[in-house]
C-alpha cells in the first residue's frame, strides 16, 4: 500500500512524528478496535490555500494557509487558527490530530481539526490583518461551517480575527452564522468565560492531579512557560489557591522572584509592555536557566517540542501541566516518568478551552446565554469527571496519564468510525 508523501517518515521530534509514536504507544490497549487504528494515523482532509492580499503599500503579499480536518467520525471539525512564521503542515495535522483526542477524551461531540497561516501578524498592520483573515476564511470556507467543522482563537489569534472569519462565511453564504466559530466577542454570540477558559482548565485539572498526589498547593511553587492568555489564566488561579508564580518565560524573556511574583502588578505590567521581560517585580535569567528553577510545578504553555530530554533530565518539579498543545517529546515523556514526575498531558489538561467553546457553540443555536458562574461549574464538573475516569484507566492498565487519556479517546473515536461502518 502507497503511503502519501506528508506521512513517510516523519522526524521523530516533529509534531507529527510525536503524535504518531503516541498513537503507537495506545493501540495495545484498545483490542479489537485496534484493527481501526490506521484511521487515526490519517487525517481526513488538509486544505493548503494561498491567501494573497494586498499591503499598505500596494504591494501584494503571499502567504500559505492549512486547514486540517483530521477526523469528523464524532461531529463537525473543532480547532483553532493560530498565526505564527513557523506554522507548518506537519504542526497543523499534528495540532488537528489532538484536538479529536482532546474533544474525545471530554467527550464533545466533536471531531479534531486545526488551521494556521505561515505570518508573523506583529509586522502587519490591523488592516492587512483584517484582509489576511478574510481572505483566509473565504479560500477554506468551502470545508468549515457550523455543522462542519467550527475554528476557534488559537496563538496570535483573538475575538477580534474570530469576528472578523464569522463575519466573512456569513456574508458568503448570505446569513449570519454566528456559530461558525467559537472565542468570539461575547456581544456577537460569544460565551463569559470562553477567554479564560483554556487556563482555568488547566488550574483544575492541576487541583485535582496535585490533590492525588499529596501536594498541597498553598505554597507550592510554580514555573510558568508563556504568559498569554493560557499561561496567565492558570497563573492567577494557582496564585488564587495560595501558590507563589516564581518563575515566568515568554517571547520577550525570563524572570525569576523566590518570593513569588505580585501577580496584581505582573498581570498589568504584561498587559502594558506585552511580555514579562522588564518586570520589576523580579529579576532577569536566562533562556535555560528557567528549566533549572527550584519548583513544585512547571506549566508549558508556549508553543510544541519545548520539553526536550536534555530540559526533562533537569526539571525539578514534582508535576507538569501541560497547558500548550504536545510541549513534551516522547523522548522527554519516558524520562519524566522514569524520574517519577507526574504529567498532565495537554489532550485533557487544556480542555477547559475547548470545551467552553462547545459551551459557546450550544449557546449560539439556542440564542440562550448562560452566566459566567454557570460556564464555571459547567467546565468544572466536565473537567474532574473527565479526569477521575482517565484516572482509573491509568491505575487499571498501569500505564501514564497521556496513554490513557489516548485510550479512553481513541476507543471512544474508533468505536463510533466502527459503527458507522465505511462508505460507500
Amino acid at each position: 500500500m502507497n503511503e502519501p508523501l506528508s506521512f513517510v517518515n516523519p522526524s521523530p521530534e516533529s509534531p507529527w512524528g510525536t503524535y504518531l509514536s503516541q498513537v503507537d504507544r495506545v493501540l495495545p490497549y484498545l483490542g479489537p478496535l485496534a484493527r481501526w487504528g490506521e484511521t487515526l494515523r490519517r487525517p481526513k482532509r488538509a486544505l493548503i490555500v494561498d491567501v494573497p492580499i494586498e499591503l499598505d503599500d500596494g504591494s501584494v503579499a503571499h502567504f500559505e494557509g492549512y486547514r486540517v480536518q483530521h477526523s469528523l467520525t464524532r461531529g463537525p471539525g473543532k480547532g483553532g487558527v493560530r498565526y505564527h512564521p513557523d506554522v507548518t503542515l506537519d504542526e497543523v495535522m499534528a495540532l488537528s490530530a489532538w484536538m479529536s483526542i482532546k474533544n474525545a477524551a471530554v467527550n464533545l461531540p466533536y471531531g479534531g481539526a486545526k488551521g494556521g497561516i505561515r505570518v508573523d501578524p506583529k509586522k502587519l498592520s490591523l488592516k492587512e490583518l483584517e484582509k489576511l483573515t478574510r481572505r483566509y476564511t473565504s479560500e477554506i470556507g468551502l470545508i468549515i461551517g457550523p455543522h462542519q467543522d467550527i475554528p476557534a482563537p488559537d496563538v496570535n489569534t483573538n475575538g477580534q480575527i474570530m469576528a472578523w472569519m464569522m463575519d466573512t462565511y456569513s456574508m458568503n453564504v448570505g446569513a449570519t452564522a454566528t456559530g461558525v466559530v467559537t472565542g468570539k466577542p461575547i456581544h456577537l454570540g460569544g460565551s463569559l468565560g470562553r477567554v479564560k477558559a483554556t487556563g482555568r482548565g488547566v488550574f483544575v485539572t492541576g487541583r485535582e492531579a496535585a490533590r492525588r498526589s499529596g501536594l498541597e498547593l498553598p505554597g507550592a511553587r510554580v514555573a510558568v512557560q508563556g504568559f498569554g492568555n493560557v499561561g496567565s489564566s492558570a497563573a492567577e488561579l494557582f496564585h488564587q489557591a495560595g501558590s507563589k508564580i516564581v518563575a515566568a518565560q515568554d517571547h520577550t524573556g525570563s524572570i525569576y522572584n523566590d518570593a513569588g511574583f505580585d501577580m496584581a502588578e505582573l498581570v498589568p505590567h504584561v498587559r502594558r509592555t506585552g511580555g514579562v521581560a522588564g518586570f520589576k517585580g523580579a529579576e532577569a535569567i536566562g533562556l535555560e536557566d528557567f528549566w533549572d528553577v527550584n519548583c513544585d510545578i512547571v506549566i508549558p504553555a508556549a508553543l510544541e517540542g519545548q520539553i526536550q530530554p536534555e530540559r526533562a533530565r533537569r526539571l525539578k518539579a514534582k508535576l507538569v501541566l501541560e497547558g500548550a498543545n504536545g510541549p513534551t517529546t516522547t523522548a522527554a515523556d519516558d524520562i519524566l516518568a522514569d524520574r517519577g514526575i507526574l504529567v498532565v498531558p495537554d489532550v485533557i489538561c487544556n480542555a477547559g478551552g475547548v470545551t467552553v467553546s462547545y459551551f459557546e457553540w450550544v449557546q449560539d443555536f439556542s440564542s440562550f446565554f448562560w452566566t459566567e458562574d454557570e460556564i464555571n461549574v459547567r467546565l468544572d464538573k466536565i473537567m474532574v469527571g473527565a479526569l477521575r475516569n482517565i484516572w482509573e484507566t491509568a491505575d487499571r492498565h498501569k500505564i501514564s496519564l497521556r496513554t490513557a487519556t489516548f485510550a479512553v479517546a481513541c476507543e471512544r473515536i474508533l468505536h463510533a468510525r466502527q459503527e458507522r461502518g465505511l462508505y460507500p
